[in-house]
């Protein structure tokens, strides 16, 4: 499966990223690759100022059992983050468990994120070139959040790259073979840092 296999039974995790990138629908396909596998899952976003570029938030849960619960994530196992600028503006590792896994999409090395590897674990993937590569959004706004579930697949071994493909050939409704292209080459490229 994956490179760390989770054993926490809920997990939480929350997707940073800004308006018009997708962290929404990176939730959501997260979630349906969740269910796919036999598990429940919850996906959201926050609810604030809807504007393209302005930062926002999506989350995520995971059980083996009904979730009840019905609030934002504020102590997220794992936290993703579409655009590594948002580090400037928003504390993105607000309430991240210890040990809590950062995956970035950025072209710097995890070793580069040192002030954030002292109290969790951090895996970094190129997931804008990617995205260019494949044509999914611009070179100046390349859209990101189906390539990095591939590398969310891989580092926490949380959901299958299988079922992940699945639902994003599923349900992008363009562009489809591309999306599951980016997916899959961030599930080999992504990097963690070196201990």
């Amino acid at each position: 499966m994956g490179l760390f296999k989770s054993k926490v039974k809920m997990i939480e995790i929350r997707i940073h990223g800004r308006g018009g990138q997708g962290a929404f629908t990176a939730s959501n396909l997260l979630a349906s690759a969740l269910f796919k596998e036999g598990r429940y899952a919850q996906a959201f976003p926050s609810f604030n100022a809807e504007r393209r570029g302005v930062p926002t938030a999506a989350f995520v849960r995971i059980d083996d059992s009904i979730i009840r619960l019905r609030c934002e994530v504020y102590t997220p196992d794992h936290i993703i983050v579409l655009d590594p600028t948002l580090f400037t503006m928003v504390d993105v590792t607000h309430g991240l468990k210890e040990n809590g896994w950062i995956i970035i999409n950025s072209d710097k090395r995890p070793n580069d994120f040192s002030s954030l590897s002292k109290r969790f674990k951090v895996a970094t993937v190129d997931a804008n070139s990617i995205a260019i590569k494949y044509h999914l959004g611009s070179h100046t706004a390349p859209i990101v959040n189906t390539a990095i579930l591939g590398a969310f697949s891989r580092i926490t071994g949380i959901v299958g790259i299988d079922a992940v493909l699945e639902v994003v050939e599923e349900s992008i409704p363009t562009k489809r073979g591309e999306n599951v292209a980016a997916a899959k080459e961030t599930y080999e490229k992504v990097s963690i840092a070196e201990g």
